[in-house]
């Protein structure tokens, strides 16, 4: 992203529109694309099962399709994890959130991870791959072995949080992720941004990209409440 000052359109460029409630509806995702189609967010983001509507919703847009991967927990076996990205790459997906396994990081098995992230990433077929590393669960050590792990795994981003865990992104978190993978390397803040404000914030420490279903409350802070 540029440095030039942040207006509510370029804003809403950082913004992957975001809803993965289990039981959001199909007139709900449709309502997700309007919204990101009208304020030009960069992304939505939804479960696998909605990335073909949310495809054909954002059908001659530049909207992208994100669809989370191993969501929320990370728990799986990393071969449903690939088959769950090739299924989301088959059915439009323009880019995928995979959750780390959290608990084989904590146990020090980094060969097990690396592997896994890697499958992901091949089976990504070259579409952008952000790794939810959910710091919340993680200790500042462990968050710099995860961004080690995930910039060695060919991966795009590193990303904070699922929204789901016990706490979302902070500002400590975001500086500590930019620090490690360094300044040309993706950095999503998610979970718990909702105002312009902490918006403003999460880009300073870092992030190049963040994930919310307030966007539109983001953007229109920023523009004092007005539209652009």
């Amino acid at each position: 992203m540029s440095t030039a000052p942040l207006t509510p359109a370029r804003l809403a460029a950082y913004i992957d529109h975001t809803l993965l409630k289990p039981d959001a509806s199909l007139a709900q995702i449709e309502q997700l694309c309007a919204e990101a189609r009208g304020h030009k967010f960069f992304s939505v983001c939804v479960n696998g099962s909605w990335a073909v509507s949310a495809r054909h919703f954002l059908d001659g847009t530049d909207v992208k399709v994100a669809c989370v991967v191993g969501f929320p927990l990370g728990a799986m076996s990393g071969d449903v994890k690939r088959y769950e990205t090739e299924v989301a790459i088959d059915d439009g997906a323009h880019e995928i959130d995979v959750v780390l396994n959290v608990a084989r990081l904590k146990a020090g098995e980094d060969k097990y991870v690396f592997r896994e992230l890697v499958d992901v990433v091949e089976a990504a077929d070259e579409r952008t791959v952000k790794v939810i590393l959910e710091t919340c669960l993680l200790t500042d050590a462990e968050k710099v072995r995860a961004c080690k792990l995930v910039v060695d795994s060919g991966a795009h981003f590193v990303k904070t949080s699922t929204g789901f865990s016990s706490a979302g992104a902070t500002i400590a978190d975001v500086k500590l992720m930019r620090e490690t993978v360094g300044p040309d390397f993706g950095v999503k803040a998610s979970g718990g941004v909702r105002d312009a404000e902490t918006a403003l914030a999460m880009i300073a420490a870092g992030a190049t990209r963040l994930g919310t279903s307030s966007g539109i409350a983001i953007v229109n802070g920023l523009a004092g409440g007005g539209t652009y």
